[in-house]
């Protein structure tokens, strides 16, 4: 059972609550959850702004060569899938725009109605405790009346006396639940500002304009400023309208509205997308035109004008956007990747032995993309697993299986994570991988089986 201040800790118990709260704000929201810890970046929203359409908590990016900030949301990529942006515009405007009614809320005058409506709740904080302790005199009445009665009942008339003390027990639980709900509204009582205080933040309101400004005042300060007052930003982009409509959530529940004018878009010219450019860019050191076409054609991406790639076209976007093409080395060096092909001629076996090894994770292949060829490191590692013939103390693998009690599938995965030793076999009838079994101590039912004999 927990009994506040029953002894004395190493803080107090409002610092405790206080570093709950901190540390709960610090973390990762939830889905459709503002807040978060405050970054040092430049978006003002960063953790406050949500989508006026999905109502999910907006993302944030930077673009440019000045790393303009700017908000998105991938709501419909979650709905059908088409992986594009529900919400995507550029955050200046917007901060802007926030910091504007943030310092119209902070004005002298905002300033002097914030103070009268914290007057206000303290005068309808003591209304409610006052109520309260009228619900804890009533229940203290019907407890001292109960026992009043009980007392009173001839003791010899137990089914009256029974009946009584239940209703005592009842009453006197409905004064603890009084006096507890009283005593936890008198300890959440806020703390009044004295004259002095107020006298400081009306001072404060006249240089926070400027304090705002300030160069010294960096990104963080500001958002750490904009939370003291604001829950959340809802942001609904009416494209057809050239308007950027934000709701404020104020601190209190409040509300105001702002619109936003946004400039005209222009129609962005014909295009091939930024990360197929950044792929191919990577493609282009390693395979030829004819296959780069063909991995991003089993990915799913198509040109500027929605045409599938071939040679040709990928031929012209390297050209256009002066990415070397691939030149096959002459002889390829120790410790290179190689392609499956090139892999199982310098190893002597087939390439399907090679393709078998690689699902089985004997041996480690890298992929630059999703549906491009593997590649394979060769280096005298590799080669060492690959003999004509298996060494003394490796064993097939279903004997291992046996030796070991375990699946196939495990014994793969320990030789993965080099927790055993394996080779593969060649040559020979009997091709395959073979398994060095460690030396397992008898146990102690093998033990007195054998002193037996």
């Amino acid at each position: 059972m927990f009994i506040r201040d029953h002894h004395a800790g190493y803080i107090d118990w409002n610092t405790f609550e206080a570093n709950q709260k901190r540390l709960a704000q610090n973390i990762r929201p939830r889905p459709h959850q503002s807040g978060g810890a405050v970054r040092e970046g430049a978006a003002l929203l960063q953790g406050l702004a949500v989508c006026g359409h999905y109502g999910r908590r907006l993302a944030v990016h930077y673009s440019g060569r000045f790393s303009a900030p700017g908000y998105h949301c991938a709501g419909k990529n979650i709905v059908n899938g088409r992986g594009e942006y529900c919400l995507n515009i550029g955050g200046v405007q917007i901060d802007a725009a926030v910091a504007e009614a943030f310092l119209a809320a902070l004005a002298p005058a905002g300033l002097e109605a914030s103070l009268q409506a914290i007057e206000q709740f303290d005068a309808d904080h003591e209304t409610i405790l006052a109520q309260f302790r009228r619900d804890v005199e009533r229940a203290r009445y019907n407890a001292q009346r109960a026992e009043r009665r009980y007392r009173a009942v001839d003791p010899e008339n137990r089914l009256v006396a029974r009946g009584l003390e239940a209703k005592w027990e009842s009453a006197l639980l409905e004064l603890k639940t009084a006096e507890s709900e009283l005593s936890d509204r008198e300890h959440a009582r806020p703390r009044s500002l004295t004259h002095e205080e107020c006298d400081a933040i009306l001072a404060l309101g006249k240089d926070l304009k400027r304090i705002w400004f300030a160069p010294t005042t960096s990104d963080r300060d500001r958002k750490q400023l904009l939370r003291t007052l604001l829950d959340d930003v809802t942001l609904r982009v009416e494209r057809d309208k050239c308007n950027a409509h934000l709701t404020l959530r104020w601190r209190g529940g409040l509300f105001s509205e702002v619109n936003v004018p946004l400039p005209h878009s222009h129609p962005s010219p014909v295009r091939t997308a930024d990360d197929t450019i950044d792929l191919l860019r990577r493609l282009a050191a390693h395979y030829p035109d004819t296959k780069i076409a063909g991995i991003l054609n089993r990915q799913g991406r198509t040109t500027a004008t929605g045409l599938s790639f071939t040679a040709n076209r990928v031929s012209s976007l390297r050209t256009h956007w002066e990415i070397p093409c691939f030149e096959p080395k002459q002889q390829v060096q120790d410790g290179e990747c190689m392609t499956i092909e090139k892999a199982a001629r310098a190893l002597g076996i087939a390439p399907s032995t090679l393709h078998r090894c690689l699902n089985d994770g004997f041996i480690a292949g890298q992929q630059i993309t999703p549906g491009a060829p593997w590649r394979i490191r060769i280096n005298d590692e590799l080669r060492s697993r690959f003999v004509e013939s298996a060494p003394e103390g490796y064993v097939k693998m279903f004997k291992a299986m046996n030796l070991l009690g375990v699946s196939r599938h495990t014994i793969l995965q320990r030789v993965k994570r080099g927790e055993l030793k394996a080779v593969h076999v060649y040559r020979g009838r009997e091709k395959g991988i073979r398994i060095q079994v460690p030396a397992v101590a008898p146990d102690l039912f093998t033990l007195s089986k054998k002193l037996k004999v």
